[in-house]
């Protein structure tokens, strides 16, 4: 069906927008605010909610892609996709005082549908990529290095800043057609009024066979070990002789040569006489050694690499330690059950395994940060 028609043939009572695309747009909508406020203004605390709203965004970008094919005829591709020719002509005639009329998207809104998807699909696979490199975690962990995900991070949030200035300008041009046309687009997306519509439970099959498909595919990806990540399990007599005093730390939490130097004064172990038998100790300053943070490629590794010259044997002396925590203060530290600055256990829940993802970063139970 062409897309121009005389203003006689669009009336409120002509189905255009079926139930697919309307539950596609407000729940993209939806999506993207709830996703951008996390990514911009609460970033560490809410990531885990940025992940769920970011594969939202991903299930429904697929919907849609599938959609293009499968739905009513103003939500396929076919019939929407426009040519150049229409482009610069619906250009030439926007101050026309007497506009062509369109059912369904105009040019220019095409061009802006397809621009935004190829976008929020760019956006997720940055997003994706940023979070195998920059926490191993996600489908592409395995595959992808520290620096790549800190790469892609910048990519990701460039990416993001763009998909904001598109949105505002879909926004205005939403508004400028409205009173253009003396036509409530808004409105017209919420009713679908403006062709039988497809069965409701059509869209609802399409939207359940993605989310099945994509997230088996996710699941089997994401449950392989990232790239450059240490394994889980930490040397038996290094959690036996070490485990039995405190936390036993992850080695990639120093560089050898500060493993090197506690190993070496154990007698003098930070106030304590930690002192362990010759063969022991060897062992265990050999494991550190080998397992310290140049050796793998995750952000603690990355981040506590660097130490302070004054004190090299100290995790919450770096710089980086200094600086995740700076905003809390030094009571916190005293209060129980955390005690010291020391016991990272207390607040971060994966400690013991190295990863210190911020989505398991919780206060315990009465304290007041």
């Amino acid at each position: 069906m062409d897309q121009g028609a005389s203003p006689a043939r669009v009336t409120l009572d002509t189905p255009v927008w079926d139930r697919g695309v309307r539950a596609f747009h407000w729940l993209l909508a939806a999506a993207v605010a709830g996703a951008a406020y996390t990514g911009f203004f609460d970033k560490r605390l809410a990531l885990r909610l940025h992940l769920i709203l970011g594969v939202a965004v991903v299930v429904l970008v697929a919907f849609r892609l599938v959609w293009g094919f499968l739905g009513g005829s103003y939500a396929r591709f076919a019939s929407f996709v426009p040519s150049p020719r229409a482009l610069i002509e619906h250009l030439r005639r926007l101050g026309d005082p007497h506009p062509a009329r369109h059912l369904g998207h105009n040019p220019l809104g095409a061009l802006m549908v397809l621009g935004l998807l190829c976008v929020l699909a760019a956006i997720a696979a940055t997003g994706t990529v940023a979070l195998g490199g920059f926490l191993k975690q996600g489908p592409l962990a395995p595959f992808t290095s520290f620096a790549t995900g800190q790469l892609l991070l910048q990519v990701h949030k460039a990416l993001a800043i763009l998909l904001v200035a598109m949105v505002v300008a879909h926004l205005a041009g939403v508004a400028f057609e409205s009173w253009r046309q003396h036509e409530n687009l808004v409105g017209a997306m919420l009713t679908g009024r403006k062709r039988v519509l497809p069965p409701a439970e059509q869209a609802a099959a399409v939207l359940a066979a993605t989310v099945a498909a994509g997230g088996a595919g996710v699941a089997l990806l994401a449950a392989r070990p990232g790239l450059g990540v240490p394994p889980a399990r930490l040397d038996p007599t290094y959690v036996a002789d070490c485990g039995a005093c405190h936390m036993a730390y992850p080695p990639e939490l120093l560089p050898a040569p500060s493993w090197s130097a506690i190993m070496a004064d154990l007698s003098h172990h930070f106030g304590e006489d930690a002192s362990l038998g010759p063969r022991d100790t060897a062992a265990i300053a050999a494991w550190l050694r080998a397992n310290a943070a140049t050796r793998w490629d995750t952000l603690p590794a990355h981040l506590f690499r660097t130490v302070d010259p004054a004190k090299p044997t100290l995790i919450t002396a770096t710089p980086a330690w200094r600086r995740l925590h700076r905003a809390i203060p030094a009571a916190v530290f005293r209060q129980q059950p955390v005690v010291s600055a020391a016991n990272c256990g207390a607040c971060h829940r994966d400690a013991a395994s190295g990863r210190f993802a911020p989505q398991q970063i919780v206060l315990p139970r009465g304290v007041k940060a």
